[in-house]
């Protein structure tokens, strides 16, 4: 009996406790899984950017505060920005011309000398001796020549009256030649020892600042000597050497060649402050085949010693100039997908998402080829938190700007 009973019990499906707890898990998994989709779907809906805007109690969506900016129409620069180096426009190594001595020098290192000042000195006395003694030939020679030429005139005479070979005559002819020739002789030994002499004062050849200097009074110079007795670097104006691509060579061409000069500004090594502003001085004659740029030079007043050389700056050449440009902020430009866009205010304060093409940018303004019109409010600020059609609540950049902080 007791074997028939469990066999009715198994055949029926009679298992209250091990039939319940699976379903019992079952029913909490679900629960649980439930309960997750349900929190993620919120809080996805009510956080998600540019998906959905903050609801009021009244079920309506809440206006995103924005920031926004006008439009306007105006003139933009468009400049050409490369990596240059300051480069003296005249660099001089003063050298002795002539060996001896330095006696002194009148400069001071550092200092700003002019064309014809006196820089050193060197010892003239050797060069005042052979003077001298050139002098000195030269007035034999000269008696000599005069002495030859009152016989030349004798001879003449006495040819004339038959007395003396008309050979005699042509010798001293030739002897007053060669004495005429020995006194040029002298004469020009005389202005190449002037003219050494004269090099025992070095002066300045150009307008520059000096360097340190490279030997001390006592020293003995010479002509072949290669390290020179000081460095002069013209400052004012200076140079800056900057390389362009290739590709962008015509307009820059084209600005030079016309009337106005081409404007050149440069700015420190992180692009941030302007140094000095000058103009374009020259173009090389040709480009470099290995790295396909061509390199320019500009030349700045370089007044205010801003400019040193070697120094590393930034150059900009103004290339163009935009007429009546529409010019937005940059930061009102995003980048999606579908390229540039920039939100738009309209009248009823909702957004309108417009697809746009750019142009230059410069001074934080970029210039707007087409979507965009002068008088259109921009999101300059807020852009992530709104999508198309979006109720927001805009404040212009100057208001927002005149409030007071903190």
């Amino acid at each position: 009996m007791p074997a028939q009973n469990e066999s009715e019990t198994k055949a029926n499906g009679d298992f209250p406790e091990r039939s319940s707890r699976p379903s019992r898990r079952r029913l909490w998994v679900i629960g649980l899984t439930l309960v997750c989709l349900l929190v993620g779907g919120g809080y996805f809906g009510v956080y998600r950017p540019g998906r959905a805007q903050p609801t009021s109690r009244s079920g309506q969506s809440r206006p995103v505060p924005v920031v926004t900016a006008n439009a306007r129409s105006g003139d933009l620069p468009v400049y050409l920005t490369a990596v240059g180096t300051v480069t003296s426009l005249n660099t001089v190594t003063v050298r002795s011309r002539v060996d001896g001595q330095l006696l002194r020098t009148l400069f001071q290192e550092g200092q700003t000398v002019h064309t014809g000042e006196l820089l050193a000195e060197i010892d003239p006395r050797p060069f005042q001796a052979q003077l001298t003694q050139a002098e000195g030939q030269l007035a034999r020679d000269e008696a000599t020549l005069s002495n030859a030429r009152l016989d030349l005139e004798r001879y003449r005479r006495l040819v004339d009256e038959g007395f003396i070979a008309r050979q005699q005559l042509d010798t001293q002819v030739s002897a007053v030649g060669q004495t005429e020739g020995a006194v040029k002789a002298d004469q020009g030994q005389i202005d190449s020892i002037k003219v050494q002499l004269a090099y025992c004062r070095i002066l300045a050849p150009i307008t520059g600042q000096a360097g340190l200097r490279l030997v001390d009074p006592g020293n003995m110079v010479h002509a072949n000597d290669t390290g020179g007795i000081v460095v002069l670097t013209q400052i004012e104006p200076i140079g800056v050497i900057f390389t362009i691509p290739e590709d962008s060579l015509p307009p820059v061409l084209k600005r030079l060649r016309a009337s106005t000069p081409v404007a050149v500004e440069a700015y420190d090594r992180e692009g941030r402050t302007r140094l000095a502003a000058g103009t374009l001085l020259a173009v090389d004659s040709q480009i470099d085949p290995g790295t396909g740029t061509v390199r320019l030079k500009a030349s700045f007043p370089n007044t205010d010693g801003a400019l040193y050389p070697n120094q590393f700056v930034n150059a900009r050449v103004l290339v163009d100039i935009l007429h009546n440009a529409v010019l937005i902020p940059v930061e009102a430009v995003q980048r999606g997908a579908q390229g540039p866009f920039v939100y738009v205010v309209r009248a009823d304060r909702t957004t309108e998402l417009r697809n746009v093409t750019v142009g230059p940018t410069e001074g934080g303004l970029i210039a707007m080829r087409s979507g965009v019109s002068a008088g259109d409010a921009v999101v300059v600020e807020g852009a992530d938190k709104i999508q198309q059609n979006a109720r927001v609540e805009p404040t212009s950049r100057e208001t927002a700007g005149s409030r007071p902080r903190g």
